[in-house]
């Protein structure tokens, strides 16, 4: 009789499914979530580079710069990084100029966030060859972003994320700030 009953338990398969997917399905949700966690990094450092872009090609497409412009320009780069926070989104713009002798120096600088640097107008702030010729001028636009994950689970150290871009002035020789 035991012998029998043996027999009809190991031969019975109808619990093999769900066992198999106990063992298989923890591992399946960390992967799916880890997944979802380096799709929001890469999305995070997308936004960071298209910030950078869009910030230095909208002061670049102007003459003048005035603080109520920077004030909007600010304001549209907050709007690119939604939905994710801005409280770590650090932008800088700064006008440099090349003298005849190839010397770059800061004419002016505007910030949004904190920056550990400061520039400072007249500071020399040196530029990858070929990016500014002698008598001109270029805007460097840079953007920072802190990406951190909010399970921290998969991605427990926040990334840091810096994107810069070097754009010549299309509409005059430089773009000039006007103060208020």
């Amino acid at each position: 009789m035991i012998g029998r009953r043996w027999r009809r338990l190991r031969g019975d398969r109808r619990g093999v499914s769900a066992v198999e997917f106990a063992l298989i399905a923890p591992a399946l949700i960390a992967c799916y979530f880890g997944l979802a966690e380096m799709c929001g990094a890469l999305l995070a450092e997308r936004k960071t580079s298209h910030i950078a872009s869009a910030v230095g090609d909208l002061v670049a497409q102007a003459t003048t710069i005035h603080d109520s412009d920077m004030t909007d320009i600010w304001t549209v780069s907050n709007t690119l990084m939604a939905p994710m926070s801005t409280a770590s989104l650090n932008l800088r713009v700064t006008s440099i100029v090349a003298d005849a002798n190839d010397n770059t120096t800061v004419a002016w600088t505007n910030s949004q966030g904190s920056w550990a640097q400061a520039l400072t107008v007249g500071q020399a702030l040196p530029v990858p060859a070929g990016v500014v010729a002698a008598g001109g001028s270029v805007i460097k636009s840079e953007a920072s972003y802190t990406y951190t994950s909010p399970v921290s689970d998969f991605i427990p150290v926040p990334m840091s994320f810096y994107e810069e871009f070097y754009l010549a002035p299309r509409q005059s020789t430089s773009v000039t700030w006007v103060a208020p």
